[in-house]
């Protein structure tokens, strides 16, 4: 039984700041074979790649940003080509793709993106790839996608009992809740399962181990109708190692499917990679079960999936989106909740600015210190050959101490 996150509505005074998004993409080769991340850059270069790719039999994928980079490029090892979309100084929240970028997605064999409102640009996607190869997958495909917070409120935090996204609700050993079929109804009501194909107006779309029928008109999970504030999803299902074991599995079964000759090979980096997910998974169980305190404050609304997980309860100073400027009552309201409840540690982000973070830390006496989203890896995560798994022991550490203060 998961325990159940409190949803804190935090009251007024005076004070406000200014988040400034910055960020930085990923070039980061994580599996260390031979395929190798390209950089965002002209058609011409992306032709060359694809022809290159193509020369060799490998997969020509694209990848919306880090983290389906790093699941892609471990289960597809040196059997694909795996280009990350989102170029560095980019905050992935923000990032729309130009008519290169269009061009270069609609002529690979697969894009995987996240999905549950992270990239609002899908639905764009599927216009453009109308009568091409394209197959798009949506890693989220399955999981039980967690409403988000208001962004109008302060201190809000995504909790336990925040209602899944979808219209069944099913026990899923960690609590996810699979997307009721019905959602993905699309044209003619079919829908496949395992690695069955069907045909769709805008090539195809493989979304985890189900594949769906699309007509022309039809968008993606995800797409259009979610624009910067995620439409009231809560995207991060990534930042819960138990969760990013499912989206691991989508992604294999979405290449398997594409390329059935290497679905042994898929399979097995898949394994490998889980497995090390999977340890990651039972150190945060160990790490956070017995802390001193449950709640922590964060300066981005992401972290509800790892607090839903963990039995933790986030208290955001914004909402969903980190450009996002909390108000003086959602200031105030925070610095309230720090001092009542002796809050030492005030998290912020490496993509957006820490000056929030900082100035309610200066206010009450705390420090401020990194929790990271995982969203992108710095000049500095690439020189010291970070990764996922390495950044998300850094946020267990970060997470222990502050809760142990």
């Amino acid at each position: 039984m998961l325990l159940k996150i409190r949803t804190r509505h935090l009251t007024v005074l005076a004070l406000s700041a200014v988040l400034i998004a910055s960020g930085c993409g990923s070039n980061n080769n994580p599996a260390g074979n031979a395929a190798d991340i390209h950089a965002t850059g002209t058609s011409d270069t992306s032709a060359a790649a694809n022809a290159s790719a193509d020369s060799l039999g490998k997969l020509d994928i694209k990848v919306s940003f880090y983290p389906m980079y790093e699941f892609t490029k471990n289960i597809a090892g040196d059997l694909a080509d795996v280009e990350l979309l989102v170029p560095a100084g980019i905050e992935p929240h923000d990032w729309e793709p130009t008519a290169q970028d269009m061009a270069r997605i609609t002529d690979a064999d697969i894009l995987i993106y996240n999905g549950a409102g992270m990239e609002s640009w899908t639905g764009q996607v599927l216009d453009s790839a109308s009568g091409s190869k394209l197959i798009t997958v949506e890693a989220s495909k399955g999981l039980d996608i967690m409403e988000g917070a208001e962004e109008e409120e302060a201190g809000h935090s995504h909790g336990h009992s925040e209602e899944a996204h979808g219209t069944d609700e099913h026990d899923h050993g960690h609590g996810e809740e699979a997307h009721d079929a019905d959602e993905h109804d699309h044209d003619h009501g079919e829908e496949a399962h395992g690695t069955d194909e069907h045909e769709h107006g805008h090539g195809e779309e493989a979304h985890g181990t189900d594949e769906h029928d699309h007509g022309h008109g039809e968008e993606a999970h995800g797409a259009d109708e979610h624009n910067h504030d995620h439409g009231g999803l809560d995207p991060h299902v990534w930042l819960s190692p138990a969760l990013a074991i499912r989206e691991v599995r989508n992604i294999e079964a979405a290449l398997a499917a594409a390329s059935p000759d290497h679905a042994a090979a898929f399979k097995a980096n898949a394994d490998s990679y889980a497995a090390k997910l999977e340890q990651l998974d039972r150190d945060f169980k160990d790490g956070l079960s017995n802390t001193k305190r449950k709640d922590f404050i964060t300066q981005h609304a992401a972290f509800g999936y790892l607090a839903r997980e963990y039995g933790l309860t986030q208290v955001p100073i914004a909402g969903l989106s980190p450009e996002q400027e909390p108000s003086a009552a959602q200031m105030a309201g925070i610095i309230e909740f720090a001092k009542a409840n002796d809050v030492k540690t005030i998290f912020f982000e490496t993509l957006i600015s820490s000056s929030v973070a900082e100035t309610i830390a200066q206010e009450i006496g705390a420090k401020a210190a990194v929790l990271n989203p995982v969203e992108g890896l710095t000049e500095e995560d690439r020189s010291r050959g970070l990764d996922y798994i390495a950044i998300m022991r850094q946020n267990l550490e970060a997470l222990k101490k502050a809760l142990n203060e």
